[in-house]
């Protein structure tokens, strides 16, 4: 295995991660924090790709609950992860990380399209790329979309911060005894239909054997101190 491959890592961050203590949209400050601590990350030698879900602009799937067509909710949503994408970028590259926004599909006047050489060719130039329009399909979740990306730029491991601290055995905003599990094998994951990320992804990380990292993206560093083993966490993994 490469030396490359082992530093390069995709990190899943949810649209509802950026909207902060607000109930909407996006919340500038929790995403210049959040480029900080990609850009601690990035200073330990890291190649970085990002996946950002829309749902805290537009959910498709919820508006396809109450009647919208759900092709068209979900491009809905796919146009919401590249205003997310673009709002991370302008952040990052304050902080002087130069960044790239690829599209699953076109967008050139704002973005470049996702082209999987392209993507790889960017981050051994230490660029992040922040995939965006999850997979450029319907149907599918911008979990799935990480998944896929995940192994097709032959990244080491998937982070995905969520807004609690790991997988629970129950949901511990609901029950003060929910267990924190540290690690689950993908079989258990699926048999047991935990539900931190849909179980496309799952499927798609056991095959190409990539963990998936679950923990919280309200502490500081957490990227960094997730990848030195200094913050909690919860593994999907081949155990």
């Amino acid at each position: 295995m490469s030396k490359k491959r082992l530093n390069r890592i995709l990190i899943k961050l949810s649209g509802e991660s950026l909207m902060g203590k607000e109930n909407y949209g996006i919340e500038l400050s929790t995403v210049n924090r959040i480029a900080g601590d990609l850009l601690s990350l990035k200073k330990l030698n890291i190649q970085i790709c990002v996946v950002i879900g829309g749902g805290n602009i537009f959910r498709g799937l919820a508006a396809s609950a109450k009647g919208m067509d759900r092709a068209n909710a979900d491009y809905m949503g796919m146009l919401a992860t590249v205003m997310n994408s673009l709002a991370l970028q302008n952040s990052l590259e304050k902080l002087n990380l130069e960044t790239r926004v690829m599209s699953a599909f076109p967008i050139q006047s704002i973005c470049e399209t996702y082209i999987r050489r392209r993507a790889i060719r960017h981050m051994e130039k230490g660029r992040l790329v922040i995939c965006a329009a999850g997979t450029g399909n319907p149907y599918f979740s911008t979990d799935t979309a990480s998944a896929l990306r995940a192994a097709e730029l032959e990244c080491k491991v998937i982070f995905k911060a969520t807004q609690v601290d790991g997988i629970y055995d129950k949901d511990p905003k609901k029950y003060k005894n929910a267990k924190r599990l540290k690690k689950v094998s993908y079989n258990d994951y699926l048999s047991k239909n935990l539900k931190v990320l849909d179980s496309a992804a799952v499927s798609i990380s056991r095959e190409n054997n990539i963990p998936i990292k679950i923990f919280s993206i309200l502490k500081k560093n957490c990227f960094k101190n997730v990848y030195n083993d200094k913050e909690k966490y919860s593994e999907i993994i081949d155990v």
